[in-house]
């Protein structure tokens, strides 16, 4: 009884992992579109600062730390991953002529996934230790 309660936690787990990570990516990311030109050298950044891309970080840690506790470490490491990337690849081959955007895809999808399933990994590895009965 209780491995199947942890099955259908699990399988609940890895959607909501993916409507989170498209709501953190929004919120912290998906509404910003303008760049930034700096008068005396005429260099151009953005769209993002850095303080976005911070919470986004973090708050996708904390969504995969927690998503972990419950479902299996690489289920969770790749919804968040091909949910993020396909959020930042929406939005970029939209408002990109070049199709350099798929470069960009591709950066974002090996950066989310070592990031995630390092995280996920080390969070896995954590809470079996904490389960082991001493004995």
């Amino acid at each position: 009884m209780t491995s199947m309660r942890t099955g259908v936690r699990a399988a609940l787990a890895v959607p909501a992992v993916a409507v989170l990570t498209v709501a953190a990516w929004y919120a912290w990311l998906g509404w910003d579109t303008g760049y930034d030109v700096d008068p005396s050298t005429g260099a151009v950044s953005g769209p993002y600062q850095w303080w976005q891309v911070a919470g986004c970080v973090f708050t996708l840690a904390a969504i995969a730390v927690l998503a972990t506790l419950i479902a299996p470490a690489w289920a969770v490491a790749g919804a968040l991953t091909l949910a993020f990337t396909a959020a930042w690849s929406a939005r970029a081959a939209s408002s990109d002529d070049s199709g350099l955007w798929v470069v960009g895809a591709v950066l974002v999808l090996l950066g989310t996934a070592a990031g995630s399933a390092l995280l996920t990994g080390v969070t896995a590895r954590a809470v079996r230790r904490g389960r082991r009965v001493p004995g």
